[in-house]
């Protein structure tokens, strides 16, 4: 151990971190505990889950976030709104400040491994200066397990994580106080002003975005399952629309809810954890996600506690909306424990329709396919998110993750639709949001006929029934489905009036089009066809 805690501190030293304080290597989940709540960066709620408080940042720091410029990556990634270029001259003023910042504190490491598939997993070292990010580290990535593991580890990449200190844009170049940056050349990314953990997996899944395709491995934003007789389901989804609900299914084994990999051996969690959105959350819906929130190790990020009886209360978005709750896969009885499945049956894309328009469920073409990943929609609406109005909004991010996203999409894409056509995968649409009118006037469909839908796809109980092709996107909709009224499955029947179907389904048919023709330029005559059939101008 003396001889690992002086290579530890020599590998520190390369990285410029020097005149620290204690550094605490390695500590486990209770000692970590004890750390955080003398330090009193949290408190422990009823039955043993720690809760603990992100400060202004609530939610991830999108317009922060920079990749520097330089000349190992430069010519691969995908700059523009997502990848901000930040140039190493600013990155080294930034960083000096962060090393000088550093000096006489205590710092935290956890040495861990991302991506579950041994022949496609990263070493990542993640240094923080509060214990309970730690504890998140330890909870999110894959640990390492035994003392000669561990002896082994060699980081790859080095994440250093510094939620007090804040950059001064008119010396550092950034935009705001806070910052993400990732320096591929370097292998090292830095973060600082804010303490919302998600800015540390993210930045570790844009690593391997960056990485993992370059080998033929397509990375993905999306949940994994897998059923009793090994069929593999992925989920992509942006948050808000059930990814994690609908993979953490008790008659399936979850393989991950967040990030994967899938080469040519099938699929591989990133991950070792789950990091879910908990507002509302309830037994009844979800029983699984639901328990782990009663947990030892389970970190709860801006949950409201009585502080008297320390009962969380799931229902109080007095905070933010963006409750959540880090822990270990562990904490889910069904999943699979060393994260690896085999080839996808199964491709589920969800979106959350504020519209009312999208069918609740519709089986796509390869094309199609790709057409909506590269799209990957969703809807905002008025109560969700600050400055929203009335109206619903229309979303767009790449890839079901465009902010993580190092390469075009284009990219991903490709790799999607080799594999979908090497393995003749089925691909689904499916709506988890509003039906019968848009929100506030029509209702959003039932959970329980949302995971009859998914369910339905999986066992292949919709490959017998009739589809007929919707007349806006051009989407085969299934004339019916075990468990699900048959009403729910057309849209447009659904809507007491047809002709306000009609034009609020051409005028997002207008915003899908108009989005897509930023990827024009990158894909071919048929995906571009795969789009909506009729479209008006947004």
């Amino acid at each position: 151990m003396p001889d690992q805690l002086a290579r530890l501190m020599s590998e520190l030293e390369k990285l410029g971190v020097i005149n620290v304080a204690q550094v605490r290597w390695n500590l486990n989940t209770p000692c970590l505990y004890e750390q955080a709540i003398k330090r009193r960066e949290g408190v422990v709620a009823h039955l043993g889950p720690l809760v603990v408080r992100t400060g202004h940042h609530t939610a991830r720091a999108a317009k922060d976030k920079y990749i520097v410029d330089e000349p190992t990556s430069r010519d691969q990634i995908w700059w523009g709104k997502a990848n901000k270029p930040i140039s190493e001259e600013k990155f080294g003023v930034l960083y000096s400040r962060v090393i000088a910042y550093l000096q006489g504190r205590d710092l935290y490491v956890q040495d861990v491994y991302v991506g579950a598939d041994p022949d496609y997993r990263r070493a990542v070292r993640v240094v923080t200066e509060d214990a309970w990010h730690s504890v998140f580290a330890r909870n999110i990535f894959i640990r390492v397990l035994t003392p000669e593991e561990l002896s082994l580890h060699r980081p790859q990449f080095t994440v250093l994580h510094v939620p007090h200190f804040h950059a001064i844009p008119e010396m550092d170049g950034t935009r705001s106080e806070t910052f993400i940056v990732v320096h591929f050349g370097k292998k090292l990314v830095i973060i600082g002003g804010t303490g919302y953990a998600g800015e540390i997996k993210k930045s570790v899944f844009t690593i391997m975005n960056y990485l993992l395709p370059q080998e033929n491995v397509l990375s993905m934003h999306c949940s994994a399952n897998v059923g009793k007789d090994g069929d593999v389901a992925i989920f992509f989804g942006l948050s808000g629309t059930g990814k994690t609900t609908l993979s953490a299914d008790p008659e399936r084994s979850l393989i991950g809810d967040d990030e994967h990999g899938w080469s040519d051996d099938g699929v591989f969690n990133f991950e070792g954890g789950c990091y879910a959105k908990v507002i509302n959350l309830s037994s009844e819906a979800e029983p699984d996600i639901y328990e782990t929130t009663r947990k030892f190790g389970t970190i709860l990020e801006n949950v409201m506690i009585d502080p008297a009886t320390r009962k969380v209360d799931l229902d109080d978005g007095s905070l933010t909306e963006n409750t959540r709750a880090a822990y270990p896969i562990t904490h889910i009885k069904s999943a699979v424990k060393d994260g690896i499945g085999g080839i996808p049956k199964n491709i589920i894309m969800l979106t959350y329709d504020a519209f009312g328009v999208m069918p609740a469920i519709s089986k796509l073409t390869p094309q199609q396919a790709m057409y909506h990943f590269i799209s990957g929609y969703t809807a905002k609406v008025g109560g969700t998110e600050a400055g929203l109005g009335d109206e619903p909004q229309a979303v767009f991010s790449a890839c079901f993750g465009a902010p993580f996203m190092a390469l075009h999409p284009s990219a991903y894409a490709e790799l999607l639709y080799d594999k979908i056509t090497k393995h003749n995968v089925d691909c689904w649409l499916v709506n988890t949001g509003m039906i019968g009118g848009k929100y506030g006037i029509g209702e959003r469909v039932k959970i329980a006929h949302t995971r009859a839908m998914v369910k339905a796809a999986l066992t292949g109980a919709l490959n017998n029934v009739s589809y007929a092709t919707e007349k806006v996107f051009g989407l085969a909709v299934p004339s019916e489905c075990p468990g699900v009224p048959s009403e729910i499955l057309n849209p447009r029947k659904s809507w007491s009036n047809p002709e306000e179907y009609d034009e609020m389904a051409e005028k997002l048919a207008g915003r899908f089009v108009e989005n897509f023709k930023e990827y024009i330029s990158e894909v071919s005559a048929d995906v571009i066809e795969a789009g909506p059939i009729r479209a008006v101008p947004a």
